[in-house]
């Protein structure tokens, strides 16, 4: 029984800038028998169609957000872009480890870090990076989810965020989906094992 995963409940968090692919890596180790769930931001940005309140973000409007920020309910919170915050609500985690379960983040850098340092050693934090920074402008037009004006600002927000790659404990490059999603998987394996 040496592959045991420990029951304490780790934290692990995956940060990168819009189009590198963390959100595609994390819907892949849910999949995977490692004991993960997913902490569910807060934002208080517009609903896209696509998304479901409580599964995908928790949507609040921008009192509700500045109420739990004055209450001080967040682990974490930004305001990522002009107008639209995220944040990591404490009740939201404590409520993943005390199912004794692991908690797997999907979270911007600034964020990602801040959470790292309030967890320490009990916390994993992955950079994923794209190969260059053209490669992530094609991947954010390919989606069609935004305006030209909108992926403008997430490049400039990207050229600023890779300067934080090096306060990872691990920067995983996704040039190849299927090699980045394998090295994650491993990653968090040795990680919840040790």
């Amino acid at each position: 029984m040496e592959n045991n995963i420990q029951p304490k409940g780790k934290l692990i968090i995956f940060s990168a800038p819009s189009g590198a692919g963390k959100t595609t890596i994390v819907q892949h180790l849910l999949t995977k028998n490692l004991n993960l769930e997913f902490s569910i931001s807060a934002t208080n940005r517009e609903k896209r169609e696509t998304e479901t309140h409580g599964k995908d973000y928790y949507f609040l409007s921008d009192a509700e957000f500045s109420d739990k920020v004055k209450n001080n309910e967040f682990l974490e919170w930004e305001e990522v872009y002009q107008g639209t915050s995220y944040g990591t609500l404490k009740s939201e985690v404590e409520r993943i480890l005390n199912q004794g379960k692991n908690v797997i983040f999907d979270v911007d850098v600034v964020g990602g870090l801040n959470i790292k340092h309030f967890y320490g050693n009990q916390a994993l934090a992955i950079f994923v990076k794209a190969p260059s920074v053209e490669e992530l402008k094609k991947r954010l037009t390919d989606r069609s989810t935004e305006s030209d004006e909108k992926i403008k600002t997430r490049i400039a927000k990207a050229k600023y965020e890779l300067g934080f790659a090096d306060q990872f404990d691990v920067v995983l490059l996704n040039e190849n989906l299927e090699q980045a999603l394998s090295e994650a998987e491993k990653l968090i394996r040795n990680f919840l094992e040790n």
